[in-house]
């Protein structure tokens, strides 16, 4: 049987919830992934053209740096990897975290909040950044979810 991780990041709370019921519901371990510098309000505002967020979003070499770091990385063979959707597609602070470790022969599930989009091509360009590793588009896990629902789609996913 793999040994399962899920690791999130959330800006808000809302992809932490997601995260722990999943966790859960997989019996699985749960890392956040932490910006060294935390998000404010105002670095979120996705109006301003100026704010943080826009601008890493922005930058395709953006790379904020983490807070920490799980040093048993290597003990799990899946990694359910969580994330708001930014503009269609994952955080630039996801290819940081999956730049910090060596996933070659992992299978990394994504999994998504969002107010309104999907996925788009999150599991393409993470596979980029993440060679090595079978990255595959899990699903959006928006509004709260009973176990059984999130037992359905860990099975779905193969888990």
């Amino acid at each position: 049987m793999s040994k399962v991780l899920v690791a999130y990041f959330s800006a808000s709370g809302v992809t932490e919830r997601a995260a722990k019921a999943l966790a859960e519901a997989a019996g699985a371990d749960i890392y956040e992934i932490r910006p060294e510098v935390p998000y404010t309000a105002a670095d979120l505002d996705w109006t301003d053209k100026t704010s943080r967020s826009t601008v890493e979003m922005r930058d395709p070499d953006s790379r904020p740096a983490i807070a920490g770091r799980l040093e048993s990385m290597g003990d799990y063979d899946v990694i359910l990897l969580g994330f708001p959707i930014w503009w269609y597609t994952a955080p630039t602070i996801i290819k940081t975290f999956l730049e910090s470790y060596d996933f070659s022969g992992k299978t990394i599930i994504l999994f998504a909040t969002s107010g309104g989009s999907g996925l788009g091509d999150a599991d393409e360009t993470l596979g980029q950044v993440c060679r090595g590793a079978v990255v595959k588009k899990g699903g959006m896990l928006n509004g709260r979810q009973s176990r059984e629902k999130l037992e359905k789609w860990l099975k779905n996913q193969g888990i």
